[in-house]
């Protein structure tokens, strides 16, 4: 299954040539969100980092939706990794997602402030028109008795004031689009500068934790006890973090067990040794 898993997201990620990685992202992130609830975190990691290594290198730093799926790639690799327990490739997606997330800002930021204010200027032309031509169309309007052309100017009044009307709503959405997309650009930035420090640190804690317990077989013994007693956190949480001390001592049984447990998997019975046969005694 988990092979299949696996094909089935490379296949979707390469049948999918003129797309953009924006649209190569949405077509892939369901079934790997999918395959990471069931616990095909390494499938989802080879997954994520095929097409990271297919397209993330050949984004253009320009165009701020390919670089937003880029960090959000980077994202999904980490979480990938986080879930299989290897926390240490974790936090250099995690790295590499708030580089490309400060570049997107940056660049992104003088574009959309330049857009920003064309439609403001824009704005001011449109209302100035409509501001000079409302009084003619209201006494066309309540004029009696008008003449052939000025029935005609005021058609041509009305056309116009929609069009104007029609370009301030263009304009006016266009603005609030991008207050919008400036928001979300920045808040990736925050986001993952913050969690790329967060688990730096925690890093840091569980290796001066392993210090302080006498070695890495002795810190997994007692985290071990910890995860196996705290049943009540989601299963999601208790197999990353079961992962996590199998990747740190993948010699300790009990981890194991414990991993294969949270992965509903039926613990293997040991293999039932042959029994000698007894020699026959030669007759005499």
């Amino acid at each position: 299954m988990t092979r299949f898993g696996f094909l089935l997201a490379c296949a979707l990620a390469s049948n999918l040539g003129a797309q953009s990685l924006t649209d190569r992202f949405k077509e892939v992130r369901g079934p790997w969100e999918v395959q990471l609830e069931r616990g095909e975190a390494a499938t989802v990691r080879k997954g994520v980092e095929a097409l990271l290594g297919r397209e993330g290198l050949t984004v253009n730093p320009s165009d701020y939706n390919d670089m937003h799926a880029l960090v959000a790639l980077r994202g999904l690799a980490a979480r990938a990794c986080l879930s299989e327990g290897s926390w240490e490739d974790a936090v250099t997606h995690f790295q590499k997602a708030q580089s490309a997330a400060e570049e997107n800002v940056t660049t992104a930021e003088p574009f959309l402030a330049k857009s920003r204010m064309e439609h403001e200027l824009k704005l001011t032309e449109y209302r100035s028109a409509l501001a000079k031509q409302t009084p003619r169309l209201k006494e066309l309007e309540e004029a009696p008795g008008l003449s052939q052309e000025q029935m005609k100017l005021r058609q041509q009044l009305k056309i116009f004031m929609d069009e104007q009307q029609a370009a301030i709503s263009h304009s006016e959405r266009a603005l609030k689009d991008i207050e919008g997309i400036v928001a979300r650009l920045r808040q990736a930035k925050e986001t993952t500068t913050r969690t790329a420090a967060d688990w730096q640190a925690f890093l840091a804690a569980e290796k001066a934790e392993m210090a302080e317990a006498g070695g890495v077989a002795h810190f997994v013994a007692g985290k071990l006890e910890q995860v196996k007693g705290d049943d009540a956190r989601p299963r999601q949480e208790r197999l990353t973090y079961a992962r996590r001390l199998q990747k740190l001592d993948p010699a300790n049984k009990d981890v194991t067990r414990l991993v294969n447990g949270l992965l509903g998997k039926e613990e293997e019975s040991e293999p039932v040794k042959p029994r000698k046969k007894k020699p026959v005694a030669k007759k005499a």
